[in-house]
């Protein structure tokens, strides 16, 4: 009698041990409701996301087998999806440009900057630094570059520095090793010397 009083405890305890376990399972699966989800919405545009993140970047670009730009950014989204494709460098670019030789033939700093492949263009927005080899500065808050056809450009207003003067103006034109330019509407401050 003890023995089978022990089985029916042992069994009892078992069924238990099992039974309530399998209560919380069926009380904490789904149940079956007209009730709809909150779900994400789709992407309404799925080429505003970009084909590439980058961050914390340094990287060299060659051209046909020669090493002729660095850049560097904190932030390089690439947008191969859109029309027209594009680089973005929202929180900023150096930018490096070298000649044959390796030398560095200009360097560019922007706030922000956009590189539209298919048309090899270059914007810069936002204080706009550059230097050419020459030592001379260049500061505006838009530019063009234009690799294209070897071309810098812009309508808005432009600083220049040299060793000897500062000129300004409204609209710029140059080659892309900075070294003939022209201002298209000039203003300036100009050294003169009083000979007596």
């Amino acid at each position: 009698m003890k023995e089978l009083q022990f089985v029916k405890n042992i069994i009892k305890n078992i069924c238990t041990t099992i039974a309530f376990p399998a209560i919380v399972v069926l009380f904490s699966l789904p149940s079956c409701s007209d009730e709809k989800k909150s779900v994400a919405a789709p992407i309404e545009e799925p080429d505003s996301i970009p084909y590439l993140s980058t961050y914390g970047v340094t990287t060299l670009i060659s051209d046909s087998g020669r090493i002729s730009y660095k850049i560097e950014a904190e932030e390089w989204l690439i947008y191969e999806k859109r029309n027209p494709k594009y680089w973005a460098f929202e929180k900023g670019a150096y930018l490096e440009k070298y000649d044959d030789s390796l030398r560095v033939e200009a360097t560019i700093k922007s706030d922000t900057a956009y590189f539209f492949s298919d048309d090899k263009l270059w914007k810069l927005i936002g204080n706009v630094d550059i230097k050419n080899q020459k030592g001379e500065k260049f500061f505006t808050d838009l530019l063009y570059w234009s690799q294209e056809d070897g071309s810098i450009y812009s309508d808005k207003y432009i600083r220049i520095e040299q060793q000897e003067q500062v000129t300004t103006g409204i609209g710029f034109r140059s080659n892309q090793e900075l070294t003939d330019w022209e201002i298209l509407s000039t203003e300036g401050i100009y050294i003169i010397e009083d000979k007596k």
